[in-house]
C-alpha cells in the first residue's frame, strides 16, 4: 500500500518540487497551498490530491486533514513547509507584520501539526518534517524577525522529538541553504516605514548581496531529495542541512567564536 505525504506551501518551490519527487516515488500526496486554483503543476499528476490550506486559519487546516485521510486513508509524514521571508530594519516592521511573520512560519507550523498528531498518535507511526533554514541556526542582517521564527522551529522540534519518540513519531529538521526560489523576491515581504530612510543605504547594500547569493544557490529540487530521505530515514537523526553550502555554514557556525563568524557574515553581507 502506498504511503501518503501531505506537504503545506505546495505552489511553487521547495514545496513543488517536493510533491513531484515524492509523487515520482509512488507516494500519495496530498499537496495544500493557499490557492489550489492558481497552480496546474499538480492537477494531472496520479495519486495526488492538492487541497486549499492557509495554514493561519484552522477551519482550512482541519478540512484539508479530514479531506486527506478521506482520500487515502492515512497520513504517514507531514512536510511543514509553508512559510515566508519579512526582510528589512527591524524598527521598519509592522506590528501587523510581525504577527503575520509568526502566525505563518511558527504558529501556522504548529497548528498543522497539532491536526495531524491526534492520527499518528493512534497509529503509533509518523514523520513530521519541519522546513527550517540555516537561519534557525545563525543570523544575517534584516532578516531579525525571519530568523526569530526559524529559531522557534528548531527549538520547538529538538524539544517534541522527545515526548513524540514514545508514540513512534519522529520529528526531522530541514535546514536550506541559500535555495533558488521567490524566497528573496515575490516571496518576500519587505519592512518599508514612511519617513524612516535611516537605514535605506544599508539595506539597499545588504539585499542586493543576499539576492545574489539567492541566485547562485540550489535549486529547490536538491533540498526536496534531502526532505524525500528524511522522510524515509527509519533513524532518530533530527537535522538535515540541504543544498549548496548549507553544512559547511552549520559547520563554521558551531567551531568558531561568535566574533569570528560574526566577522565573516559582514565582510560578505555588509562590507
Amino acid at each position: 500500500m502506498a504511503k501518503t505525504v501531505l506537504i503545506t506551501g505546495a505552489s511553487t518551490g521547495i514545496g513543488l518540487a517536493t510533491a513531484k519527487l515524492f509523487q515520482q516515488q509512488g507516494w500519495n500526496v496530498v499537496a495544500t497551498m493557499r490557492s489550489p486554483q492558481k497552480t496546474s503543476d499538480l492537477t494531472t499528476l496520479d495519486h495526488t490530491l492538492s487541497l486549499q490550506l492557509d495554514v493561519t486559519d484552522p477551519d482550512s487546516i482541519a478540512q484539508a486533514v479530514t479531506a486527506a485521510l478521506e482520500k487515502f486513508s492515512t497520513i504517514d509524514v507531514l512536510v511543514n513547509n509553508a512559510g515566508y521571508g519579512l526582510i528589512g530594519a527591524f524598527e521598519a516592521c509592522t506590528p501587523e507584520q510581525i504577527e503575520r511573520q509568526f502566525a505563518t512560519n511558527v504558529f501556522g507550523l504548529m497548528a498543522v501539526t497539532r491536526a495531524v498528531l491526534p492520527h499518528f498518535r493512534e497509529r503509533r507511526s509518523g514523520t513530521i518534517i519541519n522546513i527550517a533554514s540555516i537561519g534557525g541556526k545563525m543570523a544575517f542582517p534584516l532578516y531579525s524577525l525571519y530568523h526569530s521564527t526559524k529559531w522557534a522551529v528548531e527549538g520547538f522540534s529538538e524539544s517534541l522529538q522527545y515526548e513524540l519518540e514514545p508514540f513512534n513519531i519522529r520529528v526531522k529538521v530541514i535546514e536550506p541553504g541559500p535555495i533558488k526560489t521567490d524566497f528573496y523576491g515575490r516571496s518576500a515581504d519587505p519592512a518599508t516605514r514612511l519617513g524612516l530612510t535611516a537605514y535605506d543605504e544599508f539595506a539597499a547594500k545588504v539585499t542586493a548581496k543576499l539576492k545574489q547569493a539567492g541566485n547562485n544557490g540550489s535549486p529547490p529540487e536538491v533540498t526536496a531529495q534531502v526532505i524525500y530521505q528524511a522522510a524515509i530515514d527509519p533513524s532518530q537523526r533530527l537535522r538535515y542541512p540541504a543544498g549548496g553550502n548549507a553544512g559547511l555554514l552549520l559547520l563554521l557556525r558551531k567551531l568558531l567564536p561568535d566574533r569570528m563568524f560574526s566577522t565573516i557574515v559582514r565582510s560578505s553581507t555588509i562590507r
